[in-house]
């Protein structure tokens, strides 16, 4: 293999290698920070790892910097410094220094050694000051380049691994020409029903021939007929070939379809992850002890949808540095950690990417918020004694333009843009966002389709139009008996089953929220039929004369004058000649909560949504990895967060300490050092532990030893042999 390739392969391998170093690390300073065990041989050593992995592709600047962290990780080992506080806050400004080195690199710059990132780790490391950074080398890691496959077993040399480079806006295009070719496929649909109409109506012709001609010996007649049955038979050969002709096309249209998303669709961290950087170091920049955490970035979209991304939620992380932190005092005072955290969540919900930036800090000020609106113009004072508007409808405020409530301009916030440029980056991704205050702290969620061409639709009619309505924002189609529409202060509402319990929701006629306030609601068959739409919290029926069809249709943007860009988000190509128009859900339900949220005090179509509880937590003691690994699997797909324990002494330790509130025991029995009776026994006569629930599962399952378990104050005792996860669920929701 020439030298070229190896170098390329060993920068691609790194190139992953580092990133996962860098998460496992971090996990650990975080887990760390709230208190949990942090298992420090293994950042020890992949801060060893890392070191050696930069000296295999000759990057001396990041050897430099990981040997500095290894000193100070080892002196953390040793017991000569405690990991959380100021030396976490070292080796997490050394990680910082390390990815945005190598970004850098990869971007194609010459960056300096990052001095401040290696100056923060001699605090610690006990070492020398360092000597002048190495020279950066000529040849960085390439950007996002996937590691190399590992060759499968075979009696063949294996082939070299080569790399590509190719303009993101060519796969772009290449994307939506497979898509256009599919749409095109698709339409001819319309071409097969032609001709089977055409073989229908030959059939009615020779029908109609065979009556006129009778049994006229006339050759010349004879001989049309011939003809007829013979374009007759080439009409159905046709129209069959064209249907397999057509069915193989649009299978190889999915293959291609498939491919070309696959090629696409890139984790998010690629993308995504440098931002808990930056935010960490806008942090220190303005003073603030945050811990920044990043979720979910394993979630694969279409890279345009994340770069489109990347500016708006940048900016929600200075908002919630800016605006939404208290000093460490105030924080203390309130009973809150001195350090605060931004947790930055990425998830899959109904179709949709679903992207949050969280804060546990002060929370959204609603009265700041209506201050604010009042004196914009955006809403009327409140009569005396008048309850204030619904905290959602004061939340969707803050998206309009200019809206800040900022009461000083600085580096971070204050500059008059707010949080329209995320409201509007959303809704060109042909999504939402929206705002809710947390317990602690506030959430803001932008919600956007995965792909930025594609989007499954809800084909309606209304007023003699077609509309399309995307499938994440529908929650069912309704036909309302019209004795159950009521009014309340003459707006028409009904009662409708959501989130599981009674919920009254306005029903409104579609073209009225589209600009034609007089418009009615149509009534079919003493039914109104409707489309139970969602945003947040909220519901609104929109009512509709009928609902057609759902597909999945090419969407591309439109812009053009006298159109609402907060309800159109777009057109849908359909047939030759014509295009539907794609509405917001978002956008439809926001503009009845502007215009008509006031009513009923502001309840209508409100769902509350309830806290979100922090998952139980289990501790699984067994001496054997594969059945830990087995259970962890099983109870994390249930919620549940698990502990692990090797032995009965290991779990007995970590239950004393009180490091951890654990809510139910999952332990075996033959185990080294302490075995499950022990343990049980232990924590039975342990004050503080006796009320905590224990079940025993092991491969011991006499009469003799199940006695023994109960006796000892086992919960439930469940035997290995004939092991049955959905036993093993239920008895424990039955414990807790």
């Amino acid at each position: 293999m020439p030298p070229s390739n190896l170098r390329q392969e060993l920068l691609a391998a790194f190139d992953v290698e580092h990133k996962e170093h860098l998460r496992a690390i971090r996990a650990a300073l975080e887990a760390a920070e709230r208190g949990e065990p942090a298992d420090l041989r293994d950042i020890f050593r992949r801060a060893h790892s890392l070191k050696g992995a930069a000296r295999a592709v000759d990057l001396p600047v990041v050897e430099e910097v990981a040997h500095r962290l290894e000193a100070v990780l080892a002196r953390v080992m040793e017991g000569e410094l405690p990991l959380p506080g100021a030396v976490a806050a070292a080796v997490q400004t050394g990680l910082d220094g390390i990815e945005g080195y190598v970004a850098a690199l990869s971007a194609g710059g010459t960056p300096p050694a990052p001095s401040s990132a290696i100056a923060a780790l001699d605090a610690w490391s006990g070492m020398a000051p360092a000597a002048p950074a190495p020279e950066t080398p000529a040849a960085p890691p390439p950007p996002q380049v996937e590691p190399p496959a590992e060759p499968a077993p075979s009696s063949q040399p294996a082939q070299a691994v080569e790399y590509l480079r190719v303009n993101a806006g060519q796969i772009e295009s290449l994307s939506t020409a497979v898509h256009a070719l599919s749409e095109e496929i698709s339409r001819q649909g319309a071409l097969e029903a032609g001709l089977r109409a055409l073989e229908a109506e030959l059939a009615a012709l020779r029908q109609e021939w065979d009556v006129l001609i009778g049994h006229q010996p006339d050759p010349r007649l004879r001989h049309a007929e011939r003809g007829l049955a013979r374009i007759g038979r080439a009409a159905a050969r046709l129209r069959r070939e064209h249907r397999a002709a057509s069915w193989s096309a649009e299978a190889a249209a999915q293959r291609m379809r498939d491919q070309v998303e696959t090629i696409a669709l890139v984790p998010a961290e690629t993308v995504l992850e440098p931002l808990g950087r930056m935010a960490r170091e806008l942090a220190r920049e303005a003073g603030l002890d945050v811990s920044v955490r990043l979720e979910g970035m394993q979630i694969q979209a279409d890279r345009r949808v994340l770069q489109a991304l990347k500016d708006p939620v940048l900016h929600l992380l200075r908002n919630a540095i800016s605006h939404g932190l208290e000093a460490p005092d105030e924080r203390r005072a309130k009973g809150k950690p001195a350090r605060a955290e931004i947790v930055l969540r990425l998830s899959g919900r109904s179709g949709l990417l679903v992207v949050s930036v969280a804060d546990d800090g002060r929370g959204p000020d609603l009265a700041r918020i209506e201050a604010t609106a009042i004196r914009q113009g955006l809403l009327n004072e409140r009569a005396r004694g008048a309850p204030p508007p619904p905290a959602d409808h004061l939340l969707a405020l803050v998206f309009e333009p200019g809206f800040s409530t900022a009461q000083a301009v600085d580096r971070l916030s204050g500059r008059g843009m707010g949080l329209s440029v995320v409201a509007d980056a959303a809704r060109q991704l042909r999504g939402g966002a929206l705002m809710r205050a947390r317990r602690t702290g506030t959430e803001v969620e932008i919600a956007v389709p995965f792909s930025a061409a594609r989007q499954r639709l809800l084909l309606v009619e209304s007023d003699g139009q077609t509309f399309g309505i995307p499938s994440h924002g529908v929650e069912r189609l309704l036909r309302l008996p019209l004795a159950s529409v009521e009014s309340v202060e003459g707006r028409p509402v009904a009662c409708i089953e959501a989130g599981g319990q009674d919920v009254i929701v306005p029903v409104i006629a579609l073209p009225a929220l589209l600009g034609s306030p007089a418009a009615t609601i149509p009534v079919e068959g003493g039914h109104v039929n409707a489309v139970l739409l969602r945003r947040g919290a909220r519901r609104c029926a929109v009512a509709v004369e009928a609902a057609q069809d759902v597909q999945t249709l090419l969407v591309d943007s439109l812009d053009a004058p006298g159109l609402d860009a907060e309800l159109v988000s777009g057109v849908a190509p359909r047939e030759a000649d014509t295009a539907i128009l794609v509405l917001s859900p978002e956008g439809l339900v926001g503009r009845w909560l502007r215009d008509e949220g006031h009513l009923g005090a502001g309840a209508l179509g409100l769902v509350p949504v309830p806290e979100r509880q922090a998952p139980r937590t289990i501790l699984v003691v067994d001496d054997s990895i594969t059945t830990r690994t087995l259970e962890k699997s099983i109870l994390e797909a249930q919620g549940y967060r698990v502990l692990l324990s090797v032995d009965g002494l290991d779990a007995l330790n970590l239950l004393r300490s009180g490091e951890e509130v654990v809510d139910l025991v999952v332990a075996d029995v033959e185990m080294p050092r302490m075995d499950g009776f022990s343990l049980l026994q232990a924590i039975k006569n342990d004050t503080r532990l006796a009320p905590l629930p224990v079940i025993l599962m092991t491969s011991r399952a006499t009469a003799e030893d199940v006695r023994r378990g109960l006796d000892l104050g086992a919960g439930a005792y469940l035997a290995k042999q004939k092991f049955d996860q959905r036993e093993l669920l239920a008895t424990i929701g039955q414990m807790l």
